[in-house]
């Protein structure tokens, strides 16, 4: 079985700067960019001001998961970054479609993000636009939360509906990964960590990535 993508996420630092120089010393695939507008779910994030300078700390790839309920405004902005993914929530239940087709205008691979409580079904009818699937082993919205471990059948779950569509689109599986919980996440190409990695802040976060793959 080919070795796991890590990709690490920043929302549970205490020092974003000095965590993100540190990751990209790292062999981490990629940084996770969660983006909240306080509206979708409850926090929010840095605004893209802030965020676009992420830039002078790393050079790594970035997988950007939009929690927000105007998706089309954000993915012009996020796709001036080193984005190699972007992902939306397909909860937000509008212009999916169209939202998909603008992120791949600008060559980046388009994803769905899908919440514990919607069914794989229900991404269905987007596979033909789906490079990514994003399933979520926790409520979207807050780090640091325990991984629902029902998620290990969702996974195996959606493995099998992307099989029968003869869909290439990844896994990837976000919420509480850590070194126990992978052991769930064996059906995922992906897994996004981010308490477990940079917290704390004086931890070996290499030994950390490497010990999830």
């Amino acid at each position: 079985m080919s070795k796991k993508l890590i990709s690490t996420s920043f929302l549970s630092s205490k020092n974003i700067i000095r965590d993100l120089k540190k990751l990209n010393e790292t062999d981490t695939d990629f940084i996770h960019l969660d983006i909240m507008d306080g509206k979708f779910v409850k926090n929010k994030t840095m605004p893209f001001r802030e965020m676009k300078h992420i830039y002078k700390y790393t050079s790594k790839r970035l997988d950007v998961h939009l929690m927000v309920r105007d998706v089309e405004k954000y993915i012009p902005l996020y796709a001036t970054l080193n984005v190699e993914y972007m992902t939306f929530q397909l909860e937000i239940d509008k212009d999916i479609e169209e939202n998909l087709e603008l992120i791949k205008s600008y060559s980046i691979k388009s994803g769905l993000a899908i919440s514990p409580n919607t069914k794989v079904k229900e991404l269905v009818p987007y596979l033909p636009l789906l490079d990514i699937i994003l399933v979520m082993s926790v409520e979207p919205g807050t780090g640091g939360q325990e991984f629902i471990v029902e998620t290990k059948d969702k996974l195996h779950e959606l493995k099998t509906l992307l099989k029968g569509y003869n869909s290439k689109a990844v896994i990837a599986v976000d919420g509480g990964i850590d070194d126990n919980t992978k052991d769930y996440c064996k059906d995922a190409d992906i897994l996004v960590a981010g308490s477990y990695i940079v917290l704390p802040s004086d931890s070996d976060f290499n030994e950390k990535i490497n010990s999830l793959r």
